[in-house]
């Protein structure tokens, strides 16, 4: 008995994490099992299930039988031969018999027998201690999914290739660094996730991309097709799987007003960044990749903010050597000039973990190894990193911001790194910047604690955002469970940001916002309001926050930020932020439904 495919529209509610509207042709990633619905049966379906099964298995063995042949000529018959044991697991009669007995047993769909027998085997094999036999759980899922994917969708679409047309939305369970660096940038207009937070790296990957963006959807893979049409809400946080000739209608008004915007917002890529009585803002840009300059340039930011070197340096390993860093920093440093680059130290741990740093996993990642912790351990490859830095600084003004500080003796440990780099320079001739900006990313409540010491051994802080929150408040800003209490508008969050800005202007030196609340327009007058010097954000959120800052009174900011440290919950603080904001620049804020 065949079911016919689902084609009506489907809506999934989110978070949305990145503004905007976008359409385009789904692209599914992720090796999760397709978990298939629960559905009983009466005897009379027995049967007919059966041969569902039966059509199934022969539609996947032709399937991996050209995937085999595809491989064999061109990597040769090694590599295609993994396909055998495929084939073997497709055929196996043990598994094939305890399927059909569970659907007799249970009158249940021939799917759900096959994806519950499937998974007690490939739960079984990953207890294994043999780490041959745990990997055989891979193979078996991965035909399992084939086979379930034909049980569901007979007609073969499942198979349309993930991103081969002009636009696609990336939809899945999770995105990592690793996934989003080989995307190609031009076809991916929107990303959807069933995991994440409003600070996971699929919406710091949508900021940078200026792309709509929603995450923390369930079930997606359940009702999507590679290929389905898919239409993306970033304001609403609504996902909408093959949308009605009637909703495409609703939202084409809505899309070109959201083209209008960002034609207005043009004209102020050379404008300064003030508030309306004069009060200058340094803003600048949150980057990653080097391929992001242009955009910088394009928008209109003052030089970089925030360059972040641990996603590029964990994707090629060349550029560890010292010569290719510096060839990388000096191409930010010249493309930033005049305005500079604040080059972060390589910030591994936490969820960016390198491999061959970690014989054995940690406990608990985000309060283990990570960040300057690992640098002042592997001192060797620090220098390494800062000889880099400062052999750049000769080529532009370049600073260099060390991570995950919660003390000041790694503060001054890093310093003095960072002058045995100086002199080993200084002795081979390599010219660079005497005086080069030394600062600290604050991120860390004990660091906030004593930022009066801290401030009286750099030039700047920078603060984090994105972990402050999460160790002030004791939750994961990765673990969709709790995304819902992860808020930046925390009074203690507040207190935080505002004891570092005092401790920074008490020590002569300037502060700054790097972390993701910086680009959430709702909270910009609390920031101008605690006086913060500096705001880097993601590219595309540059000309918006310009635009947010230039129609801010510095004094109503100062007055809304008192009001806000009186306050007890961060609805509250949210709430009169965001009223000051709406007041200013509605237009930034609404929805345009």
């Amino acid at each position: 008995m065949s079911h016919p495919v689902i084609r009506e529209e489907t809506r999934l509610q989110g978070i949305g994490v990145s503004p905007g509207i976008s359409c385009g042709q789904a692209a599914l990633l992720g090796k999760a099992l397709l978990e298939p619905e629960e559905r009983k049966i009466t005897v009379q379906e027995i049967e007919p299930e059966k041969e569902r099964l039966k059509n199934a298995l022969a539609v996947t063995r032709v399937q991996i039988s050209e995937l085999q042949q595809r491989i064999m000529e061109t990597a040769g018959a090694d590599h295609a031969s993994i396909f055998d044991a495929h084939l073997l697991l497709l055929e196996d009669s043990t598994v094939l018999g305890e399927v059909v007995r569970r659907m007799e047993m249970d009158l249940c769909s021939i799917d759900w027998a096959y994806f519950k027998i499937i998974s007690q085997y490939a739960d079984s094999l990953r207890k294994i201690s043999d780490p041959y036999l745990r990997e055989r759980a891979i193979d078996i899922e991965d035909v399992a999914q084939r086979v379930l994917k034909n049980l569901r969708w007979p007609d073969g679409n499942w198979l349309a290739p993930k991103m081969n047309e002009n636009a696609s939305i990336v939809l899945a369970r999770d995105l990592t660094p690793s996934d989003t660096i080989g995307f190609d940038r031009d076809k991916v207009k929107g990303f959807a996730t069933e995991a994440g937070s409003a600070t996971s790296h699929t919406a710091i990957m949508a900021h940078s991309l200026n792309i709509p963006a929603v995450v923390a959807l369930h079930d997606f893979k359940n009702t999507c097709l590679p290929g389905d049409h898919v239409l993306v809400d970033g304001y609403k946080g609504l996902v909408i799987i093959n949308p009605s000739p009637d909703t495409l209608n609703k939202y084409g008004p809505l899309i070109e007003r959201e083209n209008q915007l960002v034609d207005n917002l043009s004209s102020l890529k050379d404008a300064d960044t003030a508030t309306a009585d004069g009060k200058r803002i340094i803003l600048s840009a949150n980057i990653e990749f080097v391929d992001e300059l242009n955009v910088v340039a394009a928008q209109g930011a003052e030089g970089v903010g925030l360059y972040r070197t641990e996603f590029f340096y964990l994707t090629d390993k060349t550029l560890q050597s010292e010569d290719n860093q510096t060839e990388n920093y000096k191409r930010v440093a010249e493309a930033c000039d005049p305005h500079g680059v604040i080059i972060r130290t390589l910030d591994l741990g936490g969820d960016k973990l390198l491999p061959e740093l970690f014989e054995e996993p940690q406990p608990n990642p985000f309060l283990g190894w990570r960040g300057v912790r690992v640098s002042l351990d592997r001192p060797e490859e620090f220098k390494v990193q800062l000889r880099a830095i400062l052999r750049a600084s000769a080529f532009g003004k370049t600073r260099v911001m060390y991570p995950f500080i919660s003390n000041l003796g790694e503060v001054q440990d890093a310093n003095s790194l960072l002058e045995e780099a100086k002199n080993e320079l200084r002795d081979r001739g390599v010219p660079f910047d005497e005086h080069i900006e030394r600062g600290a990313m604050i991120e860390i409540p004990s660091a906030v604690m004593v930022a009066d010491h801290i401030a009286r051994e750099i030039d700047f802080f920078s603060i984090g955002t994105n972990d402050l929150v999460q160790y002030t408040t004791a939750v994961d800003r990765v673990n969709d469970r709790v995304a819902n209490l992860y808020r930046p508008a925390h009074p203690a969050v507040i207190e935080m940001i505002h004891l570092t800005a005092e401790a920074a202007h008490r020590n002569g030196i300037w502060v700054g916002i790097c972390g993701e609340a910086a680009s959430d327009l709702r909270l910009t007058p609390i920031w101008i309001g605690l006086g913060i010097d500096e705001l880097s954000v993601g590219p595309a959120q540059v000309l918006r926050l310009r635009k947010a800052i230039s129609c801010l009174s510095t004094q109503e900011c100062i007055d809304l930020a008192k009001e806000a440290r009186t306050k007890g919950r961060a609805r509250e603080v949210m709430e009169i932020s965001n009223k000051l904001a709406g007041n200013s620049y509605p237009e930034l804020l609404e929805s345009p439904s």
